[in-house]
């Protein structure tokens, strides 16, 4: 028994169909979407650890106010 009841020869053939549904392309293109979305989330949540008194809305809007600064 593999996974919930399904055995490893189902879980083969749904992972064929998949490739033949998508292609071997667009599955990598997926994945590196989703890879790079887990980084980004991991980083956000590392610099929230780092600096857990500003929240995202003031980090935006002191930035917007830097960028107007500069200009």
């Amino acid at each position: 028994m593999g996974f919930g009841g399904m055995s490893i020869w189902s879980l083969l053939l749904i992972l064929a169909i998949v490739v033949l549904l998508f292609g071997t392309k667009k599955l990598r293109n997926v994945g590196s979407d989703l890879g790079g979305a887990i980084r980004s989330f991991k980083k956000a949540v590392k610099d929230e650890e780092a600096n857990p008194s500003a929240s995202s809305d003031n980090v935006i809007e002191g930035k917007a106010t830097e960028d107007k600064e500069k200009v």
